[in-house]
């Protein structure tokens, strides 16, 4: 499956991760919580190497990175992270389950939409 990029915080120029926290609040459940993400050595090598691809860009086959490391937050602190190129598959890294901490912050509520849909169907702690 090929998905976009998203949006996040961009580094150029530095080395590779070897370790990633992140500290997010899921306002669906009113929660924040607290993760570091270990990056496994295969991993970074993998960054190095090229695979070859028909991109569907242009319609030849080229040598490209897996140079995009994303992070996908999902309710019950699941924190999952897949390594991709602009014309290459995903592969999933690692998932981790991050740990409750307390916060001082306020939550914003939930547009009326998204509460009423919680409300209804719950949230899937499973689907991932």
């Amino acid at each position: 499956m090929r998905t976009g990029v998203g949006s996040g915080t961009y580094v150029s120029g530095s080395d590779l991760p070897k370790m990633i926290r992140v500290r997010w609040q899921s306002l669906a459940e009113m929660k924040t919580y607290d993760v570091i993400i270990e990056i496994p050595e295969s991993v970074r090598k993998a960054m190095l190497t090229p695979d070859r691809v028909n991109c569907r860009l242009d319609d030849k086959v080229v040598p490209q990175y897996r140079n995009y490391l994303t992070i996908g937050l999902a309710p019950g602190g699941i924190a999952q992270t897949w390594l991709r190129g602009v014309c290459l598959d995903r592969i999933q890294v690692t998932r981790a389950v991050g740990r409750i901490v307390p916060s001082g912050d306020s939550y914003l509520p939930l547009e009326p939409e998204s509460q009423a849909y919680i409300d209804a169907h719950g949230i899937p702690y499973g689907a991932w």
